[in-house]
């Protein structure tokens, strides 16, 4: 079964691009308060920083292929 092929993926490319800039701002803008703490204490910040913005990639990830938020077959939580 074929699909027609819509532009979901190419603008949730652009928009990942997009917010993924916007939080690398976001973390450069903050590492002026975040390098003045102590080297021990800047890592554990770095590596949650780094780290983080994955989390919501996989329903981004699904939303692109499917339309759909959850993954088929998910639960809402409940």
């Amino acid at each position: 079964m074929r699909t027609r092929p819509t532009l979901r993926i190419p603008l949730g490319v652009l928009g990942l691009l997009a917010a993924l800039g916007v939080y690398v701002l976001a973390v450069v803008w903050a590492s002026q308060w975040i390098e003045r703490l102590p080297v021990l204490a800047q890592a554990p910040i770095y590596l949650v920083l780094g780290i983080i913005w994955l989390l919501p990639l996989k329903r981004f990830l699904v939303w692109m292929e499917t339309g759909r938020w959850a993954p088929s077959g998910a639960s809402d939580g409940t």
